[in-house]
């Protein structure tokens, strides 16, 4: 192995130690920047989702230029952005231009300044598959990158899911918050028990046909829920 294969595979192995469990959106953000730090010949990166609506999405470019190209391929099916989450290849594609597979992507990211492209299957789970996207700018750089892309994204794999977990579990805990405040105040205003402010509560969402915690940041906010259905 050279000295770049060799700095990469120490930095892959410290990835996991310096990414901490939290927010889900910083850590995507800063995957796509240690892919570019660390993998050799990555000039730009991104993650795509698709979700379980079938709607496919990037997240975290490193660079404007990647918000084009990836609404490209979504849009055109076609291009390593879009396999890496349709299928379970490790799609490499050492000159744009000249790959057949990509005839129209192809020219507009060589005319982005794209000569280079790898896409792979970064995550998979019952509501949504993720994608990592590797970019360069120079034609063939990517070619030996199956390896240290494939140790990254396992890397990165146990990150995202630690993230989304958090995300989860905060947004729960965030809900459970407010709805314990909405029941204070339905309790003081009209004197009521906890258990039975809780119900008026639970009734006020069926009735409007919408989230208890929707209801609970009205009632936090000083908007009265009945009158607002008159």
């Amino acid at each position: 192995m050279d000295d770049n294969t060799d700095k990469a595979l120490d930095a892959i192995g410290r990835l996991a130690e310096s990414l901490s469990p939290g927010d889900l959106d910083r850590t995507i953000a800063s995957l796509t920047t240690a892919a570019v730090e660390i993998l050799p010949g990555v000039d730009h990166a991104s993650i795509t989702i698709r979700h379980s609506d079938g709607a496919i999405r990037s997240y975290a470019m490193t660079d404007p230029v990647l918000r084009e190209l990836d609404d490209y391929q979504f849009s055109m099916k076609e291009g390593p952005c879009y396999d890496g989450v349709t299928s379970d290849a490790f799609t490499v594609c050492g000159d744009l231009l000249a790959d057949s597979r990509y005839p129209g992507y192809g020219r507009l990211a060589w005319d982005a300044g794209i000569k280079s492209q790898a896409g792979l299957r970064l995550f998979e789970s019952p509501t949504s598959i993720g994608g990592l996207n590797l970019y360069s700018t120079s034609v063939g750089a990517l070619a030996d990158i199956t390896f240290l892309a494939g140790l990254f994204a396992s890397h990165a794999r146990t990150a995202l899911t630690y993230a989304a977990q958090i995300d989860q579990l905060g947004e729960a805990m965030l809900s459970r918050q407010k709805i314990g405040q909405a029941v204070g105040v339905i309790m003081e205003r009209y004197q009521l028990p906890e258990e039975r402010a809780f119900g008026y509560l639970s009734r006020l969402s069926q009735d409007r046909n919408i989230k208890v915690r929707e209801i609970a940041e009205e009632i936090i906010g000083g908007t009265d829920p009945v009158r607002s259905m008159q």
